[in-house]
């Protein structure tokens, strides 16, 4: 059983085991802003699964990352950043 303050969620589970994840965040490994970025694609390609328009989704990704401008997220969901 884990401890209550230990209650951190994996969000990379369908790549690595909370094992890992763990590990690697308690040794300050992992980027907070590329965990996010991973999880905003993710979404998103969740949503165009779903027939969710792309302006929808990604206005529907502003509501959880209010303090992100549409252009930014769009440049993460289709990698524009320079990063391919």
């Amino acid at each position: 059983m884990q401890a209550p303050f230990e209650t951190t969620m994996n969000p990379l589970s369908s790549l690595i085991s909370d094992e890992v994840y763990e590990l690697l965040e308690g040794h300050n490994l992992l980027s907070d802003k590329g965990v996010r970025d991973f999880q905003i694609r993710r979404k998103f390609r969740d949503m165009r699964a779903s027939d969710v328009p792309a302006y929808d989704a990604i206005e529907q990704l502003r509501d959880d990352y209010p303090y992100l401008q549409f252009d930014t997220i769009r440049k993460i969901v289709y990698k524009l950043n320079g990063k391919r």
